[in-house]
């Protein structure tokens, strides 16, 4: 199919510089710019690295709060309406953040100059965002809570300030326990904050990465040295899967790995309608139709890479990338290397797509176009709430799983990735506000609460061919990481999935009478 072209949309204008690059998106969040400069910087525009740093003692980030989790009652007829305004919040810290970026001499010489010229009227513009906000929830009669009007104001920090510690109060810290207590080896994350050393051979020799907003050595560990801490059966939450009772069959589907490299940087379940707005790129296997334009129509309509003709859903997720200075084909394009998102594009050599029972009884059929996002894209600075990420390595998967790590495999083991989705379901709705509150993760026996149903658990693990990244002197060389907001580092734990169901209704019957029989089917 080749590369989403997107001709029924314009571009979302983002004019953020990439070497500094991380802005907030989603409504909120972190921006981060890089005023280190170097070498070759010294003479831009009369410009020193002196007075650079100057700048950056003032101020180098914006911490704004992250409207779209907070609505979480917004009536049908009114989300689209939101979704815009809501990228109409991103799209203002991204001129916030181009502002910051461009006026370092005015920062050095007016230490009010970021509050007066930058975040107040940031400020401003948000108010009257989420003022819109209000208008359209309550002109089809739902009920806004004027409390979010108080989300508007952001704040800031200066270029010192660990965002490892993220706005959950939670330090990034390798030598700490996190995630249901695995203890992670590696040392301390300092990855806000940005050293952005000299180039050489087109890696980043200090802890900004190749596109100068991480990953940093501190994300990686030798998966060797990490003490033994993986539970089969059981994901990053301590949930069980199926067990040894219960609906213990399983359906697979062979949908490829996206050979035919069909990618874009929409999300149609979190913004539906807004060109570029998961501003990193995805790949799609399964249904071909996928983009933030795309109907459920035209999903029901599409076709599939997935052998199982009977299975045209939507499977993607965001690119694993190779940062050994090279480039690839989006270094120009919004979500690509405009947003700090560079690299060579990795191919999976496998992407097994599975489906598992309930450990407690048997699974209903899942309806016709419902969305389920797993994992957090802005785990970083949102907490791990809804994070749900696994790390690991051929030969290790029962042994290790790592959350907040990027695995340096041995020689001969690759590197694997595995999401497991939530598997319970309200029984009434595909989606939700915020896309998570119409399914919820079993309970630690196994059963669904509040009254939902059991549905088939997807489970996806991803397995990639990288070279491994070399730690040397405290920085890292030749790195790989997933596609980010960029306000989110590349940090591990900001791995995510996304489903969006177009199984027939026959093939759906299929896969839950195996699962529920006990059969293994595909």
């Amino acid at each position: 199919m080749g590369r989403n072209t997107r001709k029924r949309r314009s571009s979302m204008a983002t004019k953020a510089i990439a070497a500094s690059a991380a802005l907030a998106l989603g409504g909120g969040g972190l921006i981060w710019a890089n005023f280190y400069a170097s070498a070759h910087e010294s003479n831009n525009n009369g410009w020193s690295q002196n007075q650079t740093k100057a700048a950056a003692a003032q101020v180098a980030t914006i911490s704004c709060p992250d409207v779209g989790q907070k609505l979480t009652n917004v009536p049908q007829n009114a989300r689209q309406g939101v979704a815009t305004e809501l990228a109409n919040l991103d799209k203002q810290i991204t001129e916030a953040y181009a502002r910051l970026a461009s006026t370092r001499q005015a920062q050095a010489g007016d230490s009010g100059f970021v509050q007066n010229a930058i975040v107040g009227p940031l400020k401003e513009k948000r108010a009257a965002t989420i003022d819109r906000i209000r208008i359209d929830i309550q002109r089809v009669g739902g009920q806004f809570n004027t409390s979010l009007s108080q989300l508007a104001a952001c704040t800031t920090q200066n270029a010192q300030t660990n965002a490892g510690q993220n706005n959950g109060g939670q330090q990034q810290n390798g030598g700490q326990q996190q995630n249901g207590g695995q203890q992670q080896n590696g040392g301390q994350q300092n990855g806000g904050q940005q050293n952005g050393g000299q180039q050489n051979g087109g890696q980043q020799q200090g802890n900004g990465g190749q596109g100068g907003n991480g990953p940093v050595a501190a994300d990686f560990v030798d998966i060797t040295k990490v003490q033994g801490n993986a539970q089969l059966g059981v994901g990053q939450n301590g949930l069980p899967a199926n067990g040894n009772s219960g609906s213990r069959g399983t359906f697979t589907t062979k949908c490829g790995t996206n050979a035919n490299k069909n990618h874009n940087t929409d999300n149609v379940i979190v913004a539906p309608g807004v060109a570029n707005g998961a501003h990193h790129l995805h790949d799609y296997v399964g249904n071909q139709n996928n983009d933030a334009f795309a109907s459920d129509q035209e999903l029901a309509g599409a076709s599939t890479t997935c052998q199982n003709q009977g299975d045209k859903s939507s499977y993607f997720w965001p690119v694993l990338r190779l940062q050994n200075g090279t480039q690839d084909f989006d270094q120009n394009n919004d979500g690509g290397g405009k947003e700090g998102n560079v690299g060579k594009i990795l191919q999976a050599s496998q992407a097994q797509i599975k489906f598992v029972g309930n450990k407690k009884g048997n699974v209903v059929a899942m309806p016709t176009a419902l969305r389920i996002i797993t994992g957090d894209a802005k785990a970083f600075v949102n907490g791990n709430a809804n994070a749900n990420v696994n790390w690991s390595c051929t030969g290790f998967e029962n042994k290790v799983q790592l959350h907040d790590k990027y695995p340096i495999c041995p020689q001969g083991s690759q590197v694997v990735r595995t999401t497991d989705f939530q598997s319970c379901w309200d029984g009434q709705n595909i989606d939700s506000a915020n896309h998570r509150t119409h399914v919820s993760f079993v309970q630690a026996d196994g059963t669904c609460a509040n009254g939902f149903k059991a549905i088939p658990q997807l489970q996806v693990r991803l397995v990639y061919n990288v070279p491994a990244p070399k730690l040397q002197n405290g920085t890292v060389v030749n790195p790989y990481a997933v596609d980010t907001f960029p306000e989110n580092l590349h940090k591990p734990i900001t791995d995510h999935n996304d489903f969006i169901n177009f199984f027939s209704q026959n093939t759906m019957n299929k896969m839950v009478n195996c699962i529920n029989t006990g059969k293994n089917c595909q």
